[in-house]
């Protein structure tokens, strides 16, 4: 058995320093960088890159909304042919600076609300899915576990890995409680390892509103701006090894 376990970073920005990526990159095993528009800056891209380089990461894009005061966390209403824009001048970009460290990327991941939207939006789902498959075909495209995005991108020909979020909160219909929401955020080691295990092996997780959904499990996320991430990130390592789960970059042939 074996997953991937992935931390979203890369998200300071000029003079402010925001999560802990330098404590959270050496127990994962891919990172999802900002592309500059929800967070992050050329400068924290390139030192981010090379960061996830230096502890053997793989390294992928995670374009969100251009909402840079909304932490690309609010819902931005676009086109299906902006959207595919604006996926491909972020992922491009990431892909340059990478290329400059002597790295590729290799997977995809949109944030926030960009994200939520297209796991329930078939129209932006395979924006999206066309956006990635423009760049590079080889890319896999992380989406919420039984979403339009995964479907959008198995259309596209692309390698996907289903995503789960052990420090989130699911509803019944497979979705993710909104951060607003009492609950939401689950806080706690122990509780979150054991959700995650549970999503590993057992392919279900406990919903906020009652019963178990399935999910399908190709990488676990960790956020890299959760209080104690760094402590976190080794904890869910540590106890899926002690599972027998193996942790290698989603996508990994072997």
């Amino acid at each position: 058995m074996r997953v991937d376990l992935n931390a979203d970073v890369g998200e300071s920005f000029g003079a402010y320093i925001y999560g802990d990526d330098a404590g959270v990159l050496p127990f994962v095993s891919s990172a999802s960088i900002a592309c500059g528009f929800h967070a992050g800056d050329p400068g924290v891209m390139r030192e981010t890159v090379r960061l996830a380089l230096r502890h053997g990461v793989a390294i992928g894009a995670h374009p969100g909304f251009q909402d840079l005061a909304g932490f690309g966390r609010r819902e931005v209403h676009l086109s299906p042919a902006e959207v595919e824009t604006l996926v491909a001048y972020q992922v491009g970009a990431l892909a340059g600076v990478a290329a400059a460290e002597g790295a590729r990327l290799r997977h995809v991941k949109p944030h926030g609300a960009l994200y939520n939207m297209a796991a329930r939006d078939e129209g932006l789902a395979t924006a999206i899915a066309r956006a990635v498959s423009s760049v590079d075909t080889s890319l896999v495209l992380f989406g919420l576990s039984g979403s339009c995005l995964v479907t959008a991108g198995q259309r596209a020909g692309l390698r996907v890995a289903s995503e789960a979020f052990p420090d989130r909160a699911y509803r019944s219909d497979g979705s993710l409680a909104p951060r607003g929401v009492a609950g939401a955020v689950i806080t706690g080691l122990e509780r979150v390892v054991s959700r995650a295990i549970d999503m590993t092996v057992r392919q279900s997780v406990a919903a906020l509103d009652g019963g178990l959904v399935t999910v399908a499990v190709d990488t676990l996320c960790v956020h890299g701006d959760t209080p104690g991430a760094a402590e976190l990130a080794r904890g869910l390592r540590a106890a899926l090894e002690a599972a027998g789960i193996q942790v290698l970059p989603a996508g990994t042939d072997h």
